[in-house]
């Protein structure tokens, strides 16, 4: 598929992800289309119904979503199945009904099983239930997983469904009470490093593992998955490598010039006990290869956190 000259519409794409995307998008001479939230409310189908005949895309890749670390996840476990449904439900469906000529839903790691098998397959999915802290996030997405399948049968909608990993870099949201594990574990770094603190806390015991994709590759695979990419098979989107979070934080200590203690609170949940994707779909469905190490990502990220006056 060209994308020079379609209009793609992209759910969350003022966001993390979502802004690197639209960026690669507006290279490939698409024009964009960024829904406001302010003007749109994505769990509302008669909000969507309007923004999709109001904006009349060819292509909608709906990113939008509402998620956070494991404490944002333990708060809002209503809230997060029900926006990431409702979402979900409406865009597909309303997309189906004006004939939008391809949709891109992205999924989370979040919906495999909290035993699956390491590297996690995309036919494991189904395998058991997902890790109970993110469970209702997870679950919500991987219903849209269904919904595509059953309307790719029965109204041929082409409708593709990408699974990535955690991801990080510029831009991502460095807010101790939703982030995720490395904007986290940076911004407290950072912090102690630069006020002189003798220690930093950290969740967990450090045992569990996980995988990180640095946000641009994550966007490059997502382009690649929209331009090549039309079957009814779930795509896994990492880079096929894992790390503790033990060595994850003395990695982001050494980094950011930190020299202190790392205490750790043992009280707080290590989530799923190990993450890592099979990528081979992805390299042979639409040619995806990770391009950027973790050691680089991180580099890349602690130094655009520094460069933020506001933080």
């Amino acid at each position: 598929m060209e994308l020079t000259g379609k209009r793609v519409l992209v759910t969350g794409g003022a966001g993390f992800l979502g802004s690197h995307l639209c960026s690669l998008l507006g290279d490939e001479g698409a024009d964009v289309i960024i829904p406001r939230r302010v003007d749109y409310d994505l769990t509302e189908q008669m909000a969507v119904r309007r923004l999709i005949d109001a904006e009349q895309p060819d292509i909608v890749l709906h990113l939008a979503a509402e998620v956070g670390g494991i404490g944002a996840n333990r708060s809002n476990p209503g809230r997060y199945f029900y926006a990431n449904a409702a979402m979900g439900i409406h865009i597909i469906e309303e997309s189906r009904r004006v004939g939008v000529e391809k949709l891109v839903q992205v999924g989370t790691v979040c919906a495999y099983p909290k035993f699956t098998p390491v590297p996690f397959k995309e036919d494991d999915l189904w395998n058991g239930y997902p890790e109970e802290t993110n469970a209702p996030y997870g679950i919500a997405k991987k219903s849209l997983l269904v919904m595509l399948q059953a309307y790719r049968q029965q109204y041929d909608f082409n409708g593709i469904f990408v699974l990535p990993v955690n991801l990080y870099g510029p831009r991502d949201n460095f807010d101790l009470q939703s982030s995720h594990v490395i904007p986290a574990l940076i911004r407290k770094f950072v912090t102690a490093q630069e006020t002189g603190d003798t220690h930093v806390e950290v969740w967990g015991t450090g045992s569990a593992s996980r995988e990180f994709l640095y946000v641009e590759d994550a966007a490059r695979a997502i382009l690649l998955a929209t331009k090549r990419y039309d079957g009814p098979e779930p795509v896994n989107i990492g880079t096929h490598r894992e790390i503790t979070i033990r060595d994850l934080v003395l990695l982001i200590a050494e980094l950011t010039g930190f020299e202190g203690e790392v205490r750790w609170d043992t009280s707080k949940p290590d989530g799923q006990p190990r993450r890592m994707l099979d990528t081979s779909r992805a390299s042979e469905y639409f040619g995806f290869e990770a391009e950027i190490g973790l050691e680089e990502g991180l580099r890349r990220t602690i130094e655009w956190w520094k460069r933020q006056e506001d933080r």
